[in-house]
């Protein structure tokens, strides 16, 4: 059965003095799930857990985000997260950046064209 895309959704998290890049991935993550009720898997007469669920993340720093502590995030689907350079670290007086994640969800199911 071909992969159709159903909804993208985007959204920005912050580290602004840790330097934590998983957290402001997970800020993103959530920052894009929280301001929606993802009824998908319903409106299609599919299981939740059917969801094919693809995550890009984009930091400046990619190898520092710690990508299975995400998952929980995500309580159905199949999600799959893929980490690249991009985002921002922004100058801080002390040396130390603010860690801007960008995030980007697309929903898929595996079904058959209408």
């Amino acid at each position: 059965m071909p992969i159709h895309r159903v909804l993208t959704e985007f959204g920005m998290g912050t580290s602004l003095r840790r330097q934590d890049y998983t957290q402001a991935a997970r800020r993103g993550l959530q920052d894009a799930l929280w301001h929606n009720s993802i009824n998908m898997a319903e409106l299609f007469g599919f299981p939740k857990e059917a969801m094919l669920i693809d995550v890009q993340i984009a930091v400046q720093e990619p190898h520092r985000v710690d990508t299975d502590a995400l998952l929980d995030i995500f309580p159905y689907g199949q999600p799959t997260i893929n980490v690249s350079k991009g985002g921002l670290d922004i100058a801080r007086p002390d040396g130390k950046p603010t860690v801007i994640a960008n995030v980007a969800i697309n929903v898929s199911f595996d079904m058959v064209p209408a």
